[in-house]
């Protein structure tokens, strides 16, 4: 069985800066159950359809697993666990850079891609700032819906890419 894949083309890396926040930063609109979130298309490499992912022990709650991407295992997180502790009935992966390694996000669905302005979004709130700060970036409305907008960098702990490696071994 073969997935449908989309690939980000290198022109529209360019445009976004390694955080994606910033004036006329270009995002990834991602759905997962009633929020939207933004990926800066920077860190974006791939969409493809949903692939099968296998359990991981000892990996937080939001790294449901492991699945095979272009022959090497990859994690995966589900954007609702982790942005809402709701599980995502999730029909796309979105594969993402972070920090040089790449990770798949499981969305519900990919809405597009936009041009979000600085003044479009807010700082996080206070009571965000210490739990959130390393995966939302900003918060704010687009369309009257919540707009999270998120950083792959940190989403998966690097103790789980330890785990990886050693079952790879």
């Amino acid at each position: 069985m073969t997935a449908e894949m989309t690939t980000v083309s290198e022109g529209e890396n360019s445009a976004a800066p390694a955080d994606g926040v910033g004036v006329g930063a270009t995002w990834l609109l991602c759905r997962t159950g009633t929020m939207l979130c933004a990926l800066p298309i920077g860190q974006v490499r791939e969409i493809m359809r949903m692939l099968p992912i296998k359990p991981l022990a000892a990996a937080p709650r939001y790294v449901v697993g492991l699945s095979i991407v272009r022959g090497a295992p990859v994690p995966v997180v589900d954007i609702g666990l982790l942005v809402s502790d709701a599980a995502t009935q999730a029909s796309r992966l979105v594969l993402v850079e972070a920090g040089g390694r790449p990770i798949a996000l499981a969305v519900q669905s990919v809405a597009g891609i936009a041009d979000i302005g600085e003044a479009a979004l807010g700082q996080l709130p206070p009571l965000l700032q210490d739990s959130a700060a390393d995966t939302i970036t900003a918060v704010g409305a687009r369309d009257s819906e919540l707009l999270l907008c998120l950083r792959a960098g940190r989403m998966v702990p690097d103790q789980v890419f330890d785990r990886l490696a050693e079952t790879l071994s």
